[in-house]
């Protein structure tokens, strides 16, 4: 039998510690011992990053194991193939030779294979008159039979890693997702905190992972990540238990806007994002009027601003449903904007919307577009959404068209303005550090 001696290689090839263990552990194989040849082969193909062997000498190993007739590895059958270099370099789809010897000597270094020479080196079997074979000289398959639960547990073990990782990855976009999602709702209704910068330390977490990451550097990304996410929610459940403490219910999903006629601040209202979320006594788009200094809009049907403030105090509907945002938020997002304003400043929305008239004509953007824009979505988100597309101009062909897609979606309910700023707020953060 082919195992039940050691033998040495040919020519300059030199004996070796590791050659001889091989050749030990093939030798004691159990007699009644066999394996699937193609089963054990899939097998190897999963184990390959522990068994320190590539995909090309998988595919010579696989050339190999077509040259044995039986479907079962089993030392009663033999376990000595002995094609030449051609053949396999046939059956590899034309590997050249000389990378058919390399991927040999690293799957024989491997311990995957075992060279039995001839005395002059060459591959061939003797046949006993029967047309048996009496002797074969070429490469044992015996210490992949002999390895073959060895190689099994390393392909579950790969596996099990691979799921690992793969459930690992599926925790962390569930993770990424909520803590943009929590801070985009936190900025969007005005809580106050420190949202920017905890945006900028999640975005750090997420730039600072590697492109080829460890298992280990997904797990502690993982931990910082839940850790960063039960920060956020613990600071928006202690906004939400002051909020009902109040008893004001609605906070959660409006802003509350300051009417204080003495108060200086510039604050948006924020608007319903859902299509058709509107008040029930807002029969008509437009029919409730802003403020004294953020539009023109009046009030049909005979409707009083304080009979409208008493009904919703803290809402106010610009006829497109959208949330508005804070006036600094938006210069945030948009500084090229501020160019525009009187004096090369802005100060307030009536200098923002003064600004969006002049970018509209600058960017070609005809009136009534922008007039529609205006009815729809409110003066003061269009004076957005045109700080918006100032900003991105480099890539948007036509304003104008842009524009009236827009209002198209805000028609439907389709359009939020707070992923656009976002987006913005990223790209115009400091060096170093993307804000959004």
């Amino acid at each position: 039998m082919e195992t039940g001696s050691v033998t040495t290689p040919f020519g300059r090839r030199s004996m070796t510690f590791g050659m001889l263990a091989n050749q030990v552990m093939a030798g004691e194989i159990k007699p009644d011992q066999s394996v699937d040849k193609w089963k054990l082969f899939r097998a190897l193909c999963e184990a390959k990053p522990l068994l320190g062997i590539g995909d090309r000498a998988l595919a010579v190993l696989n050339a190999l194991l077509s040259f044995y007739p039986k479907n079962e590895l089993a030392q009663e059958n033999g376990l000595v193939v002995f094609p030449s270099n051609i053949q396999l370099s046939l059956r590899t789809h034309g590997m050249a030779e000389q990378t058919v010897r390399r991927h040999l000597a690293a799957l024989v270094e491997a311990g995957l294979l075992l060279r039995k020479d001839s005395p002059n080196g060459k591959r061939y079997v003797r046949r006993d008159r029967a047309g048996e074979v009496d002797e074969a000289f070429g490469f044992s398959l015996a210490p992949l039979l002999a390895r073959a639960e060895e190689i099994e547990q390393l392909a579950a073990a790969v596996m099990a890693e691979r799921l690992h990782v793969q459930r690992l990855r599926e925790r962390i976009t569930l993770c990424r997702r909520d803590i943009a999602k929590l801070i985009e709702a936190a900025v969007e209704e005005e809580i106050p905190g420190d949202w920017q910068g905890l945006y900028c330390e999640f975005r750090d977490l997420i730039e600072g992972l590697p492109r080829s990451p460890t298992t280990a550097q997904l797990e502690l990304l993982l931990d910082e990540l839940t850790a960063l996410r039960t920060d956020i929610l613990n600071r928006l459940e202690i906004r939400v238990k002051s909020t009902k403490q109040r008893g004001n219910a609605d906070y959660i999903e409006r802003h509350i806007q300051n009417s204080n006629p003495e108060s200086t601040s510039e604050l948006e209202p924020s608007f319903e994002t859902k299509q058709g979320a509107i008040a029930e006594h807002d029969n008509d788009r437009g029919a409730v009027a802003p403020e004294k200094g953020r539009g023109e809009a009046a009030y049909p049907h005979g409707q009083k601003k304080e009979e409208e403030q008493s009904r919703r105090p803290d809402v106010r509907n610009d006829g497109g449903g959208l949330k508005s945002f804070p006036l600094g938020l938006v210069l945030q997002a948009c500084p090229e904007i501020l160019a525009y304003g009187p004096n090369g400043a802005i100060r307030n929305w009536r200098d923002l919307m003064a600004a969006a008239v002049i970018v509209r004509s600058m960017l070609g953007v005809s009136p009534s577009a922008y007039e529609e824009a205006a009815n729809v979505m409110g003066p003061e988100n269009a004076a957005t959404v045109m700080a918006c597309i100032l900003e991105r101009g480099g890539h948007i062909n036509s304003a104008g068209g842009y524009l009236r897609g827009l209002t198209r979606r805000s028609e439907k309910g389709e359009f939020a303005i707070g992923p656009m700023l976002m987006a913005l707020l990223r790209a115009n953060a400091p060096a170093g550090r993307k804000v959004g």
